[in-house]
């Protein structure tokens, strides 16, 4: 029963946030301006995010090593206590000094992929279907019981179990695969103080109506983009939305501050990454053609590759993307979120960040793209091949999370069709912020140029 409670209160723990009728006038897509960055270290950013206390309330050391998910792998060649940890948990000094296991970064920033971790590349196997704050009371309970030096294990556990026992109930979704983490930084706020980050077990604005489902971006795509987010609504200094991930177990500003201090390193080593190659073979007379049909359909938006890159940074009005509007218009512009944000302790300083909401969506650099399904923001197609023709985009579909299979010639899961909604495993698209619907553009395609352009897109 215990490996069992430790199991599922840390599994999934983290944070890090059909064709329309009838438009009116079209907006014209907006450019994103620049926003000063901080200069840093990769190196020290790279060993910060595997090794570092930016969480500094966990899950005891000695429970978790009991109880907790093993890993032999080692994909990071860490050592120490760190050796024997999957790769998205960190060992830390709790502020008391007991040894602690928190979750981190690379619960949505990595993935494995053919036996490989990719740092940088959204994780497409979270799960976010499972109710977790009973596992948590229970957790709590037990660290509760602990008596004279072992009563220091619940207190470094104290801040990690109150955050996770508050949020769960609300932290939920049908469809595995989907990340919850801008959902999961609106619960947070709900329960801080905007000047002190404090705590509070009641929430001080209204919980959001809803978790709207998201796909986790590519890490390497960052440093070609002037506002962060799905909307780039995050503008200002960058590392300050990155480090926003201590705000699960943060205890006040005086901690922010020393986390934000390492962060200007973390986002250095995020802007070294580099998209992985494609491992097969294309053709290059189809890459040819394909290079010449983006360059004229599709470059105007996502920008050009090879020795003389551009990146236009366009935001895409909904009344022309007209993919699900429920992210931008959910999470993202929540004005008491908005708000709270643009008021905190985040404003402040010499290189303060703000939320600068927008009705629709930016299209993102594709550098990569052959290893980032599922596609769209809401992760709700497939492969490539469904992006470029909406009319054959499967209403639901279903791909393995437990032996997950990726196809290399057409980029994206391997998925069955389904002929109606099923368990957690499928994709329901007739869901609100999961439609599939949006980005048009290929239908005008012939199948052949598609395929040109999928085969060009294997090499960006």
């Amino acid at each position: 029963m215990q490996k069992l409670v430790w199991a599922l209160l840390l599994a999934g723990v983290c944070f890090s946030f059909s064709r329309i009728a009838v438009h009116t006038v079209p907006e014209d897509p907006a450019f994103i301006p620049p926003s000063q960055q901080r200069s840093g270290d990769a190196t020290k950013g790279y060993q910060y995010l595997v090794t570092g206390d930016y969480l500094k309330s966990g899950i005891p050391f000695s429970f978790f090593a009991f109880a907790g998910p093993k890993d032999t792998n080692n994909f990071l060649n860490r050592d120490g206590y760190n050796k024997k940890l999957p790769h998205d948990y960190t060992a830390v000094k709790a502020p008391n000094g007991e040894l602690v296991v928190a979750p981190n970064c690379l619960q949505c920033h990595a993935q494995v992929f053919e036996g490989k971790l990719i740092m940088g590349l959204g994780n497409a196997q979270s799960d976010f279907t499972r109710q977790m704050s009973g596992t948590a009371v229970m957790a709590e309970k037990m660290l509760q019981q602990l008596k004279g030096n072992e009563s220091k294990k619940y207190d470094a556990a104290r801040n990690f179990i109150t955050a996770v026992k508050t949020i769960s109930p609300h932290l939920i979704t049908s469809t595995k695969g989907v990340n919850l983490a801008d959902g999961l930084a609106a619960l947070l706020v709900a329960h801080r103080d905007p000047a002190t980050l404090r705590w509070s077990d009641s929430a001080l604005m209204p919980l959001p109506p809803a978790m709207v489902p998201s796909d986790v971006p590519a890490w390497w795509l960052l440093k070609k983009k002037n506002g962060m987010f799905y909307n780039g609504f995050g503008r200002g200094d960058f590392g300050r939305f990155l480090m926003a991930s201590n705000l699960l177990t943060v205890t006040d500003t005086s901690e922010a501050a020393e986390v934000d201090r390492h962060f200007n390193d973390v986002l250095a080593y995020i802007n070294s990454l580099k998209a992985p190659s494609y491992p097969g073979t294309t053709n290059a007379k189809w890459v040819t053609q394909g290079k010449k049909l983006f360059e004229n359909h599709c470059s105007g938006c996502h920008g050009t590759y090879g020795e003389k890159e551009s990146y236009p940074n366009l935001l895409i009005p909904e009344s022309i993307i007209q993919t699900d509007s429920l992210l931008y218009s959910s999470n993202y512009s929540d004005p008491q979120f908005v708000q709270w944000f643009n008021k905190s302790w985040f404003t402040t300083g010499d290189h303060p960040a703000k939320l600068v909401p927008y009705r629709g969506y930016i299209a993102p650099p594709l550098d990569g793209i052959w290893v980032t399904a599922p596609y769209f923001h809401n992760g709700s197609v497939p492969d490539l091949e469904c992006v470029l023709n909406s009319k054959i985009r499967p209403t639901y579909w279903q791909r393995s999370f437990s032996k997950p299979s990726y196809k290399f010639d057409i980029p994206g899961w391997n998925f069955e069709k389904k002929e109606s909604p099923g368990g957690s495993d499928v994709y329901n698209t007739t869901l609100k912020g999961f439609r599939n619907d949006g980005h048009y553009f290929g239908d005008e395609l012939s199948q052949p140029e598609r395929m040109a352009i999928i085969e060009y897109l294997k090499t960006l």
